[in-house]
């Protein structure tokens, strides 16, 4: 499937990014005033592997920016449709959280935002690498680093929306897209996705659970909790490709599946990741003492999300860059669906 070619059919009047810029782009800039009337497009890079969207980063004679575009696929999987506006979202979550200084010290500032040509303008935060280094062997999180990630999403968590602002937020087409690889790909036992091209064996260990009828229907009815719209507005995606480390400080991207849910997600999304990726014991107990609760906080629902989060992970088509063994993903998927299996429905 030739996407350039369907995206510009679809929507001629977009000007649709690529590694190599056009003048096209550079006279949008400036009439955007994006960039200065003196200014000039000196060269252009990949800030890394975008995951949802096309991310370019843009260096010209006087600054660097970055730009962000949504397609309708994702961008690490063209064979998967995503909603294109996806990006309105994101541009709403950096916009709103705008004023909260203890949010927006993590995030870049917004440069310019089109609907239209479904482009975002971010400031570029610096050389960096996010934290999915963390998956190879020996990595760890400082107890600072904790801190701060917990600090974070606990302010976030505590953001209070007016009524009129939640339309921006919005998500339900993102939220089913995330439903479908969270909750049910993976679970599938004719899904078509050979999990022995990830490693050899895991295919036949992810049948116990492909197969497990009531593990099944646990799964079903959290991700109907999912799909739920609650009152705490989440990250949505909070996990070590979400988090930036630059100039060792930490910085959070990637909002775009941000929505009203429930808080437990967005914690048990972080505390699949640290598992998966080794963390000591010490880290998951210092989470849990440093994150602020909301009252009704239900710690059995956030680990029941945990599993489905590692298992989705380990058995779905969003895989990882683990260092694990096939004998450590049993023990750990093992555990996982001892998560699920205790929270009360």
């Amino acid at each position: 499937m030739d996407h350039k070619q369907s995206f510009k059919r679809i929507y001629p009047n977009v000007i649709f990014l690529e590694n190599e810029v056009s003048s096209e782009l550079e006279t949008f800039l400036k009439e955007k005033k994006w960039i200065g009337e003196d200014e000039n497009i000196v060269s252009a890079e990949k800030p890394g592997d975008g995951n949802m969207n096309f991310v370019l980063r843009l260096l010209t004679n006087k600054q660097s920016l970055i730009l962000k575009q949504s397609r309708p696929w994702v961008q690490k999987y063209p064979q998967v449709s995503a909603p294109i506006e996806r990006i309105h979202v994101e541009y709403h979550f950096y916009h709103f959280i705008a004023p909260y200084k203890n949010v927006n010290k993590y995030t870049p500032a917004v440069i310019g935002f089109d609907a239209d040509q479904y482009l975002l303008a971010l400031e570029d935060l610096g050389d960096g690498a996010d934290y999915t280094y963390l998956y190879q062997k020996g990595q760890a999180l400082s107890v600072d680093e904790i801190a701060a990630l917990c600090g974070l999403i606990s302010v976030l968590h505590q953001v209070s929306v007016p009524e009129g602002e939640k339309q921006g937020f919005d998500n339900q087409a993102m939220k089913e897209l995330n439903h479908e690889h969270i909750f049910s790909f993976p679970f599938s036992i004719e899904n078509g996705f050979d999990l022995d091209t990830v490693q050899p064996g895991l295919q036949q260990l992810s049948q116990q659970y492909k197969q497990d009828k009531t593990l099944k229907t646990q799964i079903e009815k959290l991700g109907e909790i999912y799909l739920q719209n609650h009152d705490t507005l989440l990250h949505g995606d909070y996990y070590p490709g979400s988090w930036l480390k630059v100039k060792q400080k930490l910085k959070l991207i990637d909002p775009e599946f941000s929505y009203f849910g429930k808080a437990e997600f967005d914690l048990g999304v972080m505390l699949a990741h640290l598992k998966m990726s080794q963390q000591e014991e010490a880290a998951i107990t210092t989470v849990l003492d440093y994150y602020q609760q909301a009252p009704g906080f239900d710690v059995n629902l956030m680990w029941a999300f945990a599993g489905v989060e590692i298992l989705r992970r380990l058995i779905g088509l969003a895989q990882l860059p683990l260092s694990l063994s096939l004998e450590e993903k049993k023990v750990l998927m093992q555990e996982a669906a001892s998560f699920i299996r205790q929270y009360e429905l």
